[in-house]
This record gives C-alpha cells, structure tokens and sequence, in this order.
C-alpha cells in the first residue's frame, strides 16, 4: 500500500516509523512518503496559510498552496482517495480503517492551523475523515492516528493470533473484546476468573464471546 501524507511538520511523524506496527511494514507492504506544503508553495517565504476573509482568530490553510502541493507531486488530479483530517468530516470507525488498508493507495491531507480553506475539502478531496467531536493544536495528530490504525491492518504487521477476536472487529459485531487477565492469579483478594485458569480452551472462548461489549 502507498500511503502519502502532505504536512506542515514532516519530521513529526519520524518517531511513528520507529515505533510497530508501522515501523514492521514499513517498505514492505507500506511505503509511507511525507510532503511538505512549503516545498512546493507558490507564496513567498514559504507562506502556507493566511487570515480568513471576515476576520475571525487563526490561520487557514490556502487553497492554491495544497493545489500546488498536489500538482508537485501526482502532475494531475489523483485518481486514488485523497482525504482531508478536518473536524467536519465523518467520524473515523474501524470499518473505515479496514476500507482504507485495502485500498492501493491513499494521500491524507493535515492541516495544523484551524483547518482548510473550504475549497480544499470541496474541490481537491474526495473525503473528509474526523477521529473525534473536538479541536487539537497539531493537525499532524489525527493524520498520524490514521497512519497507525491503517498499518496494523496490513499483512505482518501484527504477530501471528494478536488479531483474534479484536475490538471493533466483525467477528465482535462491532464492540469491543473480552476483558484481560495476568499473574498474579490473586491479587488483594481480586482473582481472576476461574474459567481462564481452567485449561478449558472451549470454556474459556465461549467465556470471551460472552464478555464482549
């Protein structure tokens, strides 16, 4: 999978690609590239944002700036889903991620300031993709989460059984997996189920199933 990703800050997402799942599909069934807006800015001074047309506080991503970025790299409009990290998109969910993993090639669209000139999201995206109802500092962040939860999705990415029964998943209908135990078996007076020490492995899966929530 290509995963291209336009930024402000391309070296904040270095510590991702260090880190797993990313880093164990990284050039193998990932190939992550980083541009920056700045080196294909058609403004002076690497300028990349300006003051929103009836004022108001913040800085907003220009339109020609992301077109320009675009043209830098693909020549033409994509052709491949091209999707912006905006509050106003629609909420990310786990069957978007798995949408998203099986696609050939994507490009992500971060926006550090208060966000993108609408035109941007009208007229060069195909989508628009929130993580969640409020506002963060750094527009690099929900780009990077996207990064993260599609790579664990690839092929290798994830050792052999971690994705059993994961939260989320069809096979949970959609909720979140069975609740974790480890040693000590007691603790303060606080055990772990019986059925997870009984050996049992049918016992102990049709207790999973049950505690799914």
């Amino acid at each position: 999978m290509q995963l291209d990703v336009f930024t402000l800050v391309p070296h904040a997402f270095a510590w991702l690609t260090e880190q797993r799942p990313v880093a164990t599909v990284l050039g193998g069934e990932l190939d992550l590239r980083l541009f920056s807006y700045r080196d294909s800015t058609p403004l002076r001074n690497g300028q990349v944002d300006d003051e929103p047309y009836g004022g108001g506080a913040g800085m907003v991503l220009r339109v020609d700036v992301v077109a320009s970025a675009l043209d830098a790299v693909y020549g033409a409009a994509p052709a491949h889903p091209v999707i912006a990290l905006s509050p106003q998109g629609r909420q990310l969910t786990q069957s978007i991620v798995e949408e998203l993993a099986a696609t050939e090639h994507v490009t992500l669209l971060s926006a550090r300031f208060e966000g993108f000139d609408e035109r941007i999201v009208e007229h060069l995206t195909t989508d628009a993709i929130s993580i969640g109802p409020y506002v963060l500092s750094n527009g690099d962040l929900p780009a990077m989460v996207l990064v993260d939860a599609i790579a664990r999705r690839l092929p290798g990415a994830l050792s052999a059984g971690s994705g059993e029964l994961e939260s989320f998943s069809e096979e949970l209908g959609g909720g979140l997996e069975y609740p974790h135990y480890t040693r000590p078996a007691e603790y303060r007076g606080w055990r772990v189920p019986d059925v997870l020490l009984s050996g049992d492995h049918a016992r102990i899966e049709s207790w999973r199933r049950e505690q799914v929530r």
